[in-house]
C-alpha cells in the first residue's frame, strides 16, 4: 500500500499549475493543477480558444481540418459504394484494361502471333480461346498475345494461324497445355475481390516496368 501512496505522491509532484493568468482572457486561474494544451487547464483552454486571436485562429484551423477529414471520408465511402454497385461484367472490363496493356508491353518486340506482321496501325491483345466463350482464360497470359488489328478484328482472331503461331513460338506442348485448360475453365466465376486483385496486379506490373 505504501508503494501505491508513493506513486500517487510522485504523480502529484509532477503536476504543474495552470498558466491561465495572462494566457486566457477573463481568467485568473493560478492554482488548478492540470497539464493541458499550452499549459492551461480545461476551463482556461476553452476561454483561450474563444477569446484570443491565437485561440480563434486555432479553432478555424481545426474547423478546416475537420471539414477536410469529413470530405475525405465521404469520398471514400462514395468510392466504396460505387465499387460495390458495379456488376461483375463491369469489373471484368476494368481489369481487362491494364491486363491488355501488359500483354502489349510484354510482346512489344514480337510480331503478330497469327500472321507474323510487324507493321500494323492497330495492335490488340488477342485471345486464342475467346474471352466471350472461355471466361477462365480471360486473364491467362499464355492465352493472350499481341495481335494485329486485321487478324483480331476482321478475321475473327485468325484462329488457325494463331495456333500455328503458338506452336512456332513456343512448341506443341504449349498449345496442348492451353487446350487442356479450356473445358475446365470454360465457365469460371470470378469474385469481386479476385477481379480487383487482378486489376491492381497488372497496374503494378505496368508501373514497375516503366
Amino acid at each position: 500500500m505504501s508503494g501505491l501512496t508513493n506513486s500517487v505522491f510522485k504523480m502529484e509532484i509532477k503536476l504543474k499549475k495552470c498558466k491561465g493568468t495572462g494566457q486566457a482572457k477573463g481568467s485568473g486561474c493560478t492554482d488548478k493543477k492540470h497539464i493541458k494544451a499550452y499549459g492551461l487547464c480545461y476551463d482556461c483552454y476553452v476561454k483561450w480558444l474563444l477569446n484570443t486571436d491565437n485561440g480563434k485562429a486555432k479553432l478555424e484551423r481545426s474547423r478546416i481540418q475537420g471539414k477536410k477529414r469529413v470530405e475525405k471520408e465521404t469520398r471514400k465511402i462514395s468510392r466504396e459504394q460505387k465499387q460495390a454497385d458495379k456488376s461483375i461484367q463491369k469489373l471484368i472490363q476494368e481489369a481487362r484494361g491494364p491486363f491488355h496493356k501488359w500483354i502489349r508491353f510484354r510482346d512489344a518486340n514480337e510480331s503478330c502471333i497469327s500472321c507474323g506482321s510487324t507493321d500494323s496501325s492497330i495492335w490488340d491483345a488477342g485471345h486464342f480461346y475467346k474471352a466471350e466463350l472461355y471466361s477462365g482464360l480471360i486473364f491467362d497470359e499464355k492465352n493472350v498475345h499481341k495481335q494485329c488489328g486485321k487478324c483480331n478484328r476482321f478475321l475473327g482472331g485468325n484462329e488457325r494461324e494463331y495456333k500455328n503461331g503458338l506452336i512456332k513460338r513456343y512448341g506443341k506442348d504449349y498449345a496442348l497445355e492451353l487446350e487442356s485448360k479450356k473445358d475446365r475453365l470454360r465457365t469460371y466465376k470470378y469474385s469481386r475481390e479476385e477481379l480487383e486483385e487482378i486489376k491492381l496486379t497488372y497496374l503494378k506490373k505496368l508501373k514497375d516496368a516503366r
